[in-house]
């Protein structure tokens, strides 16, 4: 056997490439990671930590208006912008550590420099070669800029989490996830906020109804969306921070920018293609089930593969690798009902089918949905509505969809995702007695279908 200098290489310390390596290196296996940038990925850095950071923040200002309905008088409230970012690059500097720690005291040898393949068993750090049995490719995504006239002048939200100062206008370009999530936190902020979405509803591949409540809702907080419309140049006139052409001649103006319009494989100049890994036209990795390329030692997990862009599924990737090639585990991930959570305001939450996907894949199907104003909002006098539906086999009884607008749907979906792992059906969600008085108890309390 080929001696190396590591049983496994990891390109990229994210949560994919963290956890592969942490649960490699306790398998015995003599690892190491190369990272150029920071340790913990997106999520830790510029993602799921502290855009959620941020949400919080943002929601203080619609609970000082609404502590008013129960008795509470607040005084005058300001953000102090500079604190509150000083505060997040605190909390995501302690992460690093944590990270770090992860690997170190798993036995992972931490490389921050930038890695590229030579061949199928060899890296190249600066002037440095080092060979290893297996590489792991886990270089995540990266925000995309289209080729817009004057797109120098937008941000993407990698620059969002470090802004000097709160932007009065903000206009924010797209309609998926990332884009409804700082449309809510720059409002909440006291920013006005312009979506511009090019299709005519937010959230394309959600389910319907929760894409239109959404919308209705975010409109009702006077975020402005501007639907079926691209901006067709940007330009800085004087006057002006900036200024947006839309595609029929309006122009908007704002202090910011930010385009959320998609994200793209992080594979560029990595020697993939001389290694004979083989991308696909997105430049996205081409992997098998158990996430191998199409060069047998070489494999790829997380947001480089796109699959299924979420942090919790690059790490069931990453042990999954860890557990086939270490601990002779043939292990495959299951991309079946994975849950998921917008942090729009109100949050959005779902697992399983959408009502089309069910009628399309069962056809005959029976929909339960349950509409109301939460109790908070009685007194605080808010107009907002909580929205929830089940998606259901009429032919099983199976419940095949769980979806909910409102406060916490991500923390009550968690917990209804694993009734659907193990196909719970709608009578057994009828045999289970709410806790009152919750949202969450509308779950097992819907008896009517259409």
């Amino acid at each position: 056997m080929a001696d190396y200098n590591f049983d496994l290489f990891t390109i990229g310390a994210g949560s994919g490439g963290v956890r592969a390596s942490r649960m490699a290196a306790s398998f015995g296996a003599k690892v190491a990671v190369a990272e150029e940038r920071y340790l913990g990925g997106t999520c830790v850095n510029v993602g799921c930590i502290p855009k959620k950071l941020l949400v919080y923040a943002s929601e203080y200002g619609e609970g000082f208006a609404d502590a008013r309905g129960f008795g509470w008088e607040v005084g005058p409230t300001r953000l102090d912008w500079k604190k509150l970012i000083e505060n997040k690059d605190r909390e995501i500097r302690r992460l690093n550590g944590v990270y770090r720690r992860l690997l170190t005291e798993a036995g992972a040898t931490i490389i921050e420099e930038r890695a590229t393949l030579l061949d199928r068993h060899t890296v190249a750090i600066g002037d440095r070669r080092l060979t290893a049995r297996y590489i792991l490719i886990a270089t995540g995504s990266w925000p995309v800029l289209p080729q817009v006239p004057g797109a120098e002048h937008a941000i993407t939200s990698n620059e969002a989490f470090h802004l000097e100062s709160r932007p009065e206008r903000v206009i924010l370009v797209g309609g998926g996830y990332i884009a409804v999530e700082f449309a809510g936190i720059f409002h909440g902020m006291g920013s006005r906020v312009t979506l511009v979405h090019r299709g005519p509803k937010v959230l394309r591949g959600f389910d319907e109804e929760l894409r239109e409540t959404l919308g209705r809702e975010m409109t009702k907080r006077g975020i402005e969306l501007r639907l079926d419309s691209r901006i067709a140049a940007i330009e800085k006139p004087g006057g002006s921070p900036v200024r947006a052409r839309l595609d029929n001649g309006d122009t908007i103006d704002a202090d910011l920018i930010m385009y959320a319009t998609g994200r793209a494989p992080n594979t560029r100049g990595l020697g993939l293609e001389q290694a004979g890994v083989r991308l696909n036209e997105k430049g996205a990795v081409v992997v098998d089930e158990y996430s191998r390329t199409s060069v047998d030692n070489i494999y790829a997990v997380g947001d480089c593969t796109d699959r299924i862009m979420l942090t919790p599924v690059a790490i069931a990737e990453g042990r999954a690798v860890a557990e086939t090639l270490f601990n002779n585990r043939p292990m495959k991930v299951d991309y079946a009902g994975v849950p998921s959570a917008v942090f729009s305001q109100p949050n959005l939450g779902t697992v399983g089918l959408t009502e089309d996907q069910a009628r399309k894949q069962f056809g005959d199907i029976a929909v339960y949905r349950s509409s109301f104003r939460p109790l908070r909002h009685t007194l605080s006098g808010r107009d907002e509505t909580t929205f929830m539906k089940l998606v259901v086999d009429r032919g099983t009884d199976r419940v095949l969809g769980c979806h909910m607008i409102g406060p916490d749907a991500g923390e009550i979906i968690q917990g209804l995702a694993i009734a659907l792992k193990c196909n719970a059906t709608k009578a057994q969600f009828d045999a289970t007695i709410g806790i009152h008085p919750t949202a969450a108890e509308e779950f097992v309390t819907m008896r009517a279908a259409s």
